[in-house]
């Protein structure tokens, strides 16, 4: 049976996880630091957390489910520990594609992270259609990189990635520095911005007079239909007017050389801020 070591077992996305390769195929380990987190995994899966030390002998896969300022640390501690082969996953590219993980020649790195269930999906059980982040009941791609290792370990690694992230659609293959760019770049520095930016914009409606139920309906409904235009999931067109309000509000909102933060060393400045 292939051996998994699940560290940060305890945490939020160690038992999101955790919970997922329970029904997996895999033999978890589960290593946890916390107390409370100890007691979380003893309580949701029955097992005690062990050693470090203990996880990581014969174990195949060791997954690091850990936030993004812990991954160096904890692989600089770990990977000199590990038997040549074995394959460590992280489920982030901000940690690898900034340096942060030690050079050891004999060792997989494999990076995969979630696309969360898209907004157009078909989902109708109300458990999915709550399931906003994903590997709950809600469907969702995913992406991964083979950072360095043979090639033939891709397919365990993508398995793993499948596990952890279940149920899943789509999986992408994409190398580290193009995950580097889908985040931070796309979803965070340009997406979440401008949505909390369409946030403050409701706010100000609201500060104007607008009742906060109908301005909230109104944009959200907006949302649906614009988005579904705008990325092709409908066949349709904008009004001359809207198409015009776009024109002045690009030019009055965004900066001209907007889209500098997808050059190389724009990502990396973004990687370094948030690791």
């Amino acid at each position: 049976m292939t051996v998994v070591a699940l560290f940060g077992a305890g945490g939020k996305m160690g038992m999101r996880l955790g919970r997922n390769l329970a029904g997996s195929r895999f033999q978890t380990r589960h290593v946890e630091v916390s107390p409370a987190g100890r007691e979380r995994v003893k309580q949701a899966y029955g097992v005690d957390c062990i050693d470090a030390g203990e996880a990581i002998i014969g174990a195949d896969v060791v997954v690091l489910a850990v936030p993004d300022t812990a991954v160096g640390a904890v692989a600089h501690y770990l990977v000199p520990k590990l038997a040549p082969g074995t394959m460590v996953v992280i489920l982030d590219a901000a940690a690898p594609h900034a340096g942060h993980l030690p050079e050891r020649a004999d060792i997989t790195y494999f990076v995969t992270h979630p696309c969360h269930p898209p907004i157009f999906n078909d989902e109708t059980d109300p458990a999915a259609k709550a399931d906003h982040f994903g590997g709950i009941a809600a469907k969702q791609h995913i992406v991964n990189a083979l950072m360095q290792g043979p090639d033939a370990h891709y397919a365990l690694g993508e398995e793993v990635a499948r596990a952890i992230w279940a149920p899943v659609m789509r999986s992408h293959r994409v190398t580290v520095e193009q995950m580097a760019i889908l985040e931070p770049g796309l979803s965070e520095t340009v997406c979440a911005t401008l949505l909390d930016a369409m946030r403050e914009a409701m706010e100000e409606a609201i500060a104007r007079g607008v009742p906060r139920e109908a301005a909230r309906d109104f944009l959200l409904g907006h949302m649906n239909i614009l988005a579904a235009v705008t990325f092709e999931q409908v066949q349709g067109v904008f009004s001359d007017a809207c198409n015009k309000a776009i024109v002045f509000g690009k030019d009055t909102i965004l900066k001209p050389d907007w889209k500098r933060l997808f050059e190389p060393e724009e990502i990396a400045e973004s990687v370094r801020r948030i690791t």
